[in-house]
């Protein structure tokens, strides 16, 4: 018999604890696949240990999210068994990692700029939250987003300055990318009730000083930031793109199958 699937609550600050924590989670499964595929031996081990410190910002955001919910879930039950409408990552962090298995590395380079910018600004934020929880969590992770977000620079200017081919794929990267990014930036009347209540920032704050460090990094690689477009995903109301629900069913096979199970 599988587990049946939970349900989280309609409490802003629990929706706006989930997004940042289904953020990092999601966006972690995705760095996870290159795990033994990473095209050097220390890429390899650098992408799968982002991945494991994005997991832990994961799992302090969903085991506060679940207090503030009240229901009595903890982090292993939000992480696995909310069905997709459930999930409110932006869709940036869901998007497989290139074409192919497990990938291309431009692309993962690029999703990885964009989204550790925007991390670690937001948890410097979070630094000064309300809640004294997310402030402690924030402390730490800010720590983590900031290696990522220089890991992800340094390998986007090696990328945009290096070879013809390089060149080409990082353009293509961003170019499939940028449409996705404005999402990071999209805020609502949870995002209101977040900074009215000193729990965090309102995401459309964080936008101006993103954009300045994407552009610093991307004048430094050469390279030139896509057109602006109108497109806005809707990921963080939990309408997601085709690809989240195959990557739950792989992300939560196990703990469906036998639950309750560990170690």
């Amino acid at each position: 018999m599988t587990q049946q699937s939970i349900k989280v609550g309609d409490k802003p600050e629990v929706r706006y604890l989930l997004r940042i924590a289904d953020s990092c989670l999601v966006l972690s499964q995705r760095l996870s696949e290159w795990c033994g595929h990473g095209p050097i031996l220390e890429e390899d081990l650098a992408l799968t240990n982002m991945a494991l410190d994005l997991i832990g910002q994961a799992r302090g955001l969903l085991t506060r999210a679940g207090e503030l919910d009240g229901q009595g879930f903890d982090e292993d039950q939000l992480a696995f068994l909310r069905d997709e409408r459930q999930y409110f990552n932006p869709v940036l962090m869901e998007l497989p990692n290139g074409p192919g298995k497990p990938g291309d590395f431009a692309f993962t380079t690029a999703r990885n700029l964009a989204a550790a910018t925007w991390l670690r600004l937001l948890w410097a934020r979070l630094q000064d939250s309300s809640d004294a929880e997310v402030a402690a969590i924030a402390a730490k992770a800010f720590k983590e987003a900031s290696y990522h977000q220089q890991h992800a620079a340094d390998w986007t200017e090696r990328l945009g300055d290096g070879t013809e081919e390089s060149r080409r794929r990082m353009e293509e990267a961003l170019k499939t990318l940028w449409p996705y990014t404005n999402e990071l930036f999209a805020s609502d009347d949870i995002d209101a009730h977040a900074a009215a209540t000193g729990l965090g920032p309102a995401w459309d704050s964080l936008r101006a000083d993103w954009r300045a460090a994407m552009d610093e990094v991307l004048a430094e690689a050469t390279l030139q930031a896509p057109a602006d477009s109108r497109y806005v995903p809707s990921g963080r109301v939990g309408i997601h793109s085709e690809h989240m629900g195959h990557m739950l069913s792989e992300m939560q096979y196990l703990q469906r199958a036998f639950p309750g199970g560990v170690w």
